[in-house]
């Protein structure tokens, strides 16, 4: 049975009158079929939860410094803007998932594109996934042991408590939270089986969230916070593209189109998809919004990049460096968490590029292990080996983010393959690889000219 021809029951039993077989399959018995014979099906919760865990990684991070950009007013309309923008490509996919009977995006860009379509799909999440992962992996590094990258050292969390030992150097702590975090949490056959770990990595966003706000607030009553930029400042044509670099981490921000259909394949009601992807969408702008919000009003326009790097200096408020620890750890947990969520999907693109046709994971455990270890190895290479990749981040976002976000789904919805789309999304599509193409285009463009006047030895 596909996801294509569910119906919609009005009674189901309750997940919790049949006991849920952790053996269940992930996949069923043809790469591109649904269906979950053992297993009772995922609850609404369990699925915001996941799908929002996809969505709140590292880039919540990034959001402050793009209000620093677009001032307070523009940025919270952008991420509103954006959190819309998602729902719309994310309902189009579904649909015409629906309407070919496709039980995954790889399957829907195969429905619409053939061969050709699927692979690039799946290039696509590789090259952001693994891309995102490292980056999941270096700040973790950075947090608990701390950085050198950009001249100045900054002291990691457990440096800080226990002074320099070789039991908290940057490697061996990366290696430690693999083996015994990522791994583990890694080995899950089922999406569903993350779901109580997404919830307490929402709660840990949530934490972050918290403590910023707190120390905002204390900081406006003892009137040490001026008052922020509520419009961008434009003050020629370079200030001017420079409003365009925050597309690529907006865009990134939002991304979760990959998980979407493993979340969707393993609910307990199918028709709950909708209300699932705009409660999760909900949540999450509400976290963007007030992190955007408070990070810019704590920090003003010595927000950096990335906002966790300004939590290693003196706040000017009592307990600042017990504050400053605390969310430095309710990050980098927080980071662990999400980790298997965005690894998921990963592995399963990698399995359907070079094993289209083998049978699914659940019937070939040597595959699953051999994946596991080898991409899990990759990610943990990468990130001792390359010391910062801030600009790969936005490299990726600006390409592959971008492509599952928007470009794909709107280039599903004008191959129209079912004679499903209207008059209005096709505008919307064309809105939306214009706009996609043409911010990209420019973000890249204006950080090679940053990078290039940064280093301007190398352009000699």
């Amino acid at each position: 049975m596909t996801i294509g021809n569910i119906p919609p029951k009005k009674e189901r039993k309750s997940r919790r009158t049949k006991p849920v077989d952790e053996n269940a399959p992930l996949l069923p018995k043809r790469q591109e079929d649904a269906g979950f014979d053992e297993f009772n099906g995922a609850s609404f919760t369990g699925a915001v939860f996941n799908l929002s865990t996809t969505i709140v990684g590292a880039g919540i991070m990034a959001l402050p410094a793009t209000m620093k950009v677009l001032g307070l007013v523009l940025g919270v309309a952008m991420i509103i803007f954006m959190a819309f923008l998602t729902e719309a490509s994310i309902e189009l996919l579904l649909r015409f998932s629906r309407a070919g009977k496709s039980a995954s995006y790889g399957g829907l860009m195969g429905d619409a594109f053939g061969k050709t379509g699927r692979i690039l799909l799946q290039a696509a999440v590789l090259v952001n996934n693994i891309g995102v992962l490292i980056v999941y992996m270096i700040i973790i590094g950075d947090v608990l042991s701390g950085t050198s990258s950009s001249g100045a050292h900054h002291t990691g969390v457990l440096e800080g408590w226990f002074g320099e030992h070789w039991w908290n150097a940057r490697a061996f702590v990366l290696l430690i939270t693999t083996l015994f975090i990522f791994s583990p949490l890694a080995c899950f056959k089922r999406i569903d089986s993350l779901s109580y770990t997404s919830a307490l990595s929402v709660a840990l966003a949530v934490v972050f969230l918290v403590i910023t706000v707190g120390i905002t607030i204390v900081k406006l009553i003892n009137g040490s916070i001026a008052m922020p930029r509520l419009m961008p400042d434009v003050t020629d044509m370079t200030s001017f593209w420079k409003l365009f670099t925050t597309v690529p981490v907006l865009v990134t921000a939002f991304i979760c189109h990959y998980n979407v259909h493993s979340i969707d394949n393993e609910l307990e009601d199918s028709t709950q998809i909708k209300p699932v992807v705009r409660t999760a969408l909900a949540l999450c702008s509400t976290v963007y919004i007030m992190t955007s919000i408070f990070g810019f009003l704590l920090f003003g326009d010595a927000t950096l990049d990335d906002v966790l790097a300004n939590f290693d200096m003196d706040l000017g408020i009592p307990y600042s460096s017990l504050l400053n620890d605390a969310v430095r750890v309710s990050y980098a947990a927080h980071l662990m968490l999400v980790f298997p969520i965005v690894f998921f999907p990963l592995r399963l693109n990698l399995d359907g590029l070079l094993f289209p046709s083998a049978r699914p994971f659940h019937q070939a455990n040597t595959r699953f292990a051999l994946l596991t270890i080898g991409l899990i190895t990759i990610i943990f290479l990468g990130a001792n080996f390359i010391p910062s990749i801030w600009d790969a981040f936005q490299f990726t976002g600006a390409t592959a983010a971008v492509c599952l976000g928007f470009i794909f789904p709107a280039s599903i919805t004008l191959r129209d393959r079912h004679n499903i789309a209207t008059k209005r999304d096709k505008i919307l599509c064309i809105f939306m690889i214009v706009l996609a193409v043409f911010s990209n285009a420019v973000a890249i463009y204006s950080d090679a000219y940053a990078l290039i006047k940064r280093n301007p030895s190398h352009s000699e």
